[in-house]
């Protein structure tokens, strides 16, 4: 613990109303929010890439912003890291009694909805419970918006309302997409942008079905693309060309000769 105990101290003194960094000393909770949800982003793209060194360093600066938000909860008598350190030992107890206390869970399904409980027990006594509750609530609004897709999803699912598996989901990905010509077809922007998202809601809930995660899948079309298109820029740059020269048949051309490359 020397070198928790050595991070929390080089906060503390970046803090320093007197002797600390004027740039720390302007932070808050609102303009350190970017900086936390970016260095979490950063530690998913090392995951990715399986660069350990790299995620060893992500992990720290994201550990940082948990040492900065508890510092300044600290000097705010809100609270301190060896709080949160403590409250997050006492929840995963509280939500593992199959370890902790020899419980028995039937089956994931019950196991599931366990934690589910726990955690509608938890907002109860926070008084973060509406008195007519929905089975979403807790879900973060400020999720992405395919990973929000995607748990609300799972929270249905828990309580039934799900398709059987993925073959209906197939048809209706084609029923959202038959709605979204519709709409281009009356040229309403308003209606357009409401298929559009029913569509991208029916293939995030064809990718749980299908047992992939959405936010992972798209990231990985992400990469591909980005790897195809360099290879175009690559090739035209070796032929004298740039961009703005070439047709889009040749263009079309690169595409289909990078996608061959990659098997």
């Amino acid at each position: 613990m020397e070198h928790t105990r050595r991070l929390l101290e080089i906060m503390a003194r970046l803090r320093d109303a007197e002797r600390g960094c004027p740039w720390d000393l302007e932070q808050t909770f609102s303009s350190l929010a970017p900086y936390t949800l970016e260095e979490a982003y950063e530690v998913v793209d090392a995951l990715h890439r399986e660069d350990f060194d790299d995620l060893r360093e992500e992990l720290g600066d994201l550990l940082l912003q948990i040492v900065f938000h508890s510092q300044l909860a600290k000097e705010q008598n809100l609270f301190d890291f060896e709080a949160v350190a403590a409250a997050i030992g006492a929840k995963l107890v509280r939500r593992h009694p199959h370890v902790f206390e020899g419980v028995d869970f039937a089956d994931d399904a019950e196991r599931l909805r366990y934690w589910e409980d726990s955690k509608r027990v938890e907002r109860e006594r926070k008084g973060k419970e509406p008195e007519r509750a929905s089975i979403l609530d807790g879900i973060a609004t400020s999720f992405p918006a395919l990973m929000e897709a995607q748990k609300l999803q799972q929270r249905a699912e828990r309580y039934g309302f799900d398709w059987p598996d993925a073959d209906p989901v197939f048809a209706k990905v084609e029923e959202e997409l038959a709605e979204l010509r519709q709409a281009r077809a009356g040229a309403d922007p308003e209606r357009i942008k409401d298929e559009v998202g029913d569509l991208l809601f029916a293939v995030v809930n064809l990718a749980r079905k299908l047992d992939i995660d959405a936010e992972t899948a798209l990231k990985s079309g992400s990469r591909k693309f980005t790897r195809r298109f360099r290879y175009i820029e690559e090739q035209l740059a070796a032929q004298g060309r740039n961009l703005e020269e070439a047709s889009l048949d040749a263009l079309d051309g690169l595409w289909d000769e990078a996608k061959r490359r990659e098997g």
